[in-house]
């Protein structure tokens, strides 16, 4: 762990403000929303905007780094970020905070690939998960803590969207001036969707449910907080429960997954999240009982990210993992794109629990679908399978490779430990 910080902390702090920046941002913006007195359905678009973008992103990111290198691309998308933020303020229109969300959606999906491909090319092959597990805590980590900031001042002024801009500004700051060299870039081509999907289909029909909820949470929260009457502190908590879900949660249930069959474990995980959604609709009056649930719903749904994925890698040959991760992500993004916007025309219909009633359909349409998938071919054994790696959503496809890599690494280690222990 400590090889990882010496050799990676300039990159994980700079990751660390991006995301307080880029979790501030997206409350912020849920809040401010309801005080210009954008409708539900106005604010679900600017919030869908961002995946759109991430999507974009992921895809055009490698060739622009492939052109100009890392340090350019970095320091060029998170100026792009810093300017968007103070403008928002100044632009009080939906249509215009639709085009900011775009252009952030890309910025920082650029970023992310730069920095997720920077610590791949950094880490070695005995600190490679510990690397991940860092990334993953730094990722998680800021964004909670950018709840804290909400309270610092008034959301309807400009102080803190200027807060956010000077945390994206300064985020560069350590990595730019670090003496790390820069890595050659390599990207791998996506696998074909319909091979995916032939692959595994509850891999693949997983992924695009779950980019539906991962985008009602990260996007939509905060205004579910604003139309339920939340205060700003409530709101900030609220947001915060689903993150605080994820860290918690996300290593003990990928050690368990490891352990069983995981179509048992995705079904009883997304029943659970399900179940947490359905809490909220029926005692989301309590503020405890809304924490809980938020805290149950983030908890399952953010850990499925890896299991989806590390289900899927049972059914591949190594060579075709990495080609499979950027299938994956893609899928996830196509998923988070309507996410949004179907739960604002939703919370349109059925006010405030319209969210979490979105949440409960996905949950619930992907506890189902892995029900009928145990029925249709026998379950790997737990010998072969491949090794859970914790991955927060919104990473792109760079961060996937990342642990594909050490999902390999970790299954021909195993291999070579059995074969020792035979001869």
């Amino acid at each position: 762990m400590i090889s990882v910080l010496t050799s990676s902390w300039a990159l994980l702090l700079g990751m660390m403000l991006l995301m307080v920046g880029n979790g501030l941002q997206g409350t912020l913006l849920g809040v401010r929303g309801a005080i210009e007195g954008f409708g539900t359905f106005e604010m679900s678009v600017v919030m869908s905007a961002y995946f759109l973008g991430f999507l974009g992103g992921s895809r055009l990111a490698p060739d622009m780094i492939r052109r100009v290198g890392h340090v350019r691309v970095f320091a060029a998308l998170a100026s792009f970020i810093s300017a968007v933020l103070i403008l928002y303020p100044a632009m009080p229109n939906s249509l215009a905070w639709v085009l900011g969300r775009v252009i952030i959606g890309f910025c920082f999906s650029g970023v992310y690939v730069t920095a997720e491909s920077w610590l791949n090319n950094s880490a070695t092959n005995e600190n490679r998960g510990q690397a991940l597990s860092l990334y993953m805590i730094v990722q998680m980590v800021g964004i909670v803590s950018a709840q804290g900031l909400l309270v610092l001042a008034d959301p309807s002024g400009y102080v803190l969207f200027v807060i956010s801009s000077v945390l994206v500004s300064i985020s560069f700051a350590p990595i730019l001036l670090s003496i790390s060299p820069t890595p050659a870039f390599e990207s791998t081509k996506p696998m074909s969707l319909k091979e995916l999907l032939r692959i595994s289909p509850l891999g693949v029909i997983g992924m695009f449910l779950l980019g539906g909820v991962f985008s009602a949470q990260f996007g939509m929260a905060p205004v579910y907080g604003s139309e339920a009457g939340l205060s700003i502190g409530q709101i900030s908590i609220f947001v915060a429960a689903f993150y605080v879900g994820a860290m918690v949660i996300q290593y003990p249930l990928g050690w368990i997954s490891d352990r069983m069959d995981r179509r048992l474990l995705i079904m009883i995980t997304a029943a659970l999240g399900g179940a947490g959604a359905v809490l909220a609709m029926v005692g989301g009056g309590s503020f405890i009982v809304l924490i809980i649930a938020a805290f149950l719903v983030g908890g399952m749904s953010n850990p499925l990210y890896s299991l989806l994925i590390a289900y899927t890698n049972d059914f591949l040959d190594y060579d075709d993992m990495a080609a499979a991760s950027g299938g994956m992500v893609f899928i996830n993004g196509l998923g988070a794109i309507s996410g949004p916007i179907i739960t604002g025309w939703i919370m349109s219909v059925f006010g405030p629990p319209g969210f979490f009633l979105f949440i409960a359909l996905l949950m619930g349409a992907l506890t189902l679908y892995a029900a009928y998938r145990m029925t249709q071919r026998a379950a790997p054994s737990t010998d072969e399978t491949a090794v859970y790696a914790a991955i927060a959503p919104g990473s792109t496809q760079f961060a996937v490779e990342f642990a594909q890599e050490y999902a390999i690494e970790e299954a021909q280690h195993e291999e070579e430990q059995d074969a020792a222990t035979n001869s």
